[in-house]
């Protein structure tokens, strides 16, 4: 046996010392990362384009309040609106977070959406939804949620303004009266949550 090999089978856990690269026990150890917020974001990316969109991957590694990354992704879509030739699509990928303040369901996904409600309101031939990758949103069955320009009108039909929603963490309920829920069910993978912004 080699002094290596001896050397490994003399190890107990735990180490006396960390591990440092190029120990012996890594040697034949191989890591391959076969699946990330970026293979996911590139992967939509292509889809939209083959779909006939132009489409732009305007950023990865999204974090900070789920609320405020709503608000200034749909000011990003309303800016490129105005650039833009349409059909586009917008991706961002990463993780938000979300200070409870309320009571209510939801999970960081919708409370994005829900974020962006007022400040899509009355754009045309727009869409911008969230999505966790594993299909699960928080404490909820639903993956994410839809917004358009007629969100926050059509809310408003039913006695329902954003803001109250906001203000209580309530974007399940919000988006479940409006049928604007994503159901797909759990995917078996996480890989972050991934936005999307469309102009048709």
């Amino acid at each position: 046996m080699s002094e290596s090999n001896r050397d490994l089978l003399n190890l107990t856990y735990p180490f006396r010392e960390t591990l440092k690269p190029g120990a012996p026990l890594f040697r034949n150890v191989r890591n391959h990362i076969i699946a990330s917020n970026e293979i996911a974001l590139r992967a939509a990316k292509k889809q939209a384009e083959a779909g006939g969109f132009f489409a732009e991957i305007i950023e990865a590694g999204m974090q900070g309040e789920a609320r405020e990354v709503g608000r200034r992704l749909a000011e990003r879509l309303k800016e490129t609106v105005r650039i833009r030739p349409r059909p586009f699509c917008l991706l961002a990928g990463g993780e938000t977070t979300v200070t409870l303040r309320g009571d209510g369901q939801g999970g960081r996904n919708q409370e994005l959406v829900l974020g962006a409600v007022e400040t899509l309101r009355g754009m045309q031939d727009i869409l911008l939804l969230s999505i966790a990758t594993d299909g699960e949103d928080g404490p909820t069955d639903a993956a994410g949620a839809l917004a358009t320009g007629e969100s926050a009108q059509r809310a408003e039909s039913l006695g329902m303004a954003a803001a109250d929603y906001l203000s209580r963490n309530d974007a399940y309920s919000f988006f479940a009266k409006l049928d604007d829920l994503i159901k797909p069910g759990p995917s078996g993978t996480n890989v972050n949550d991934l936005v999307f912004l469309f102009a048709f």
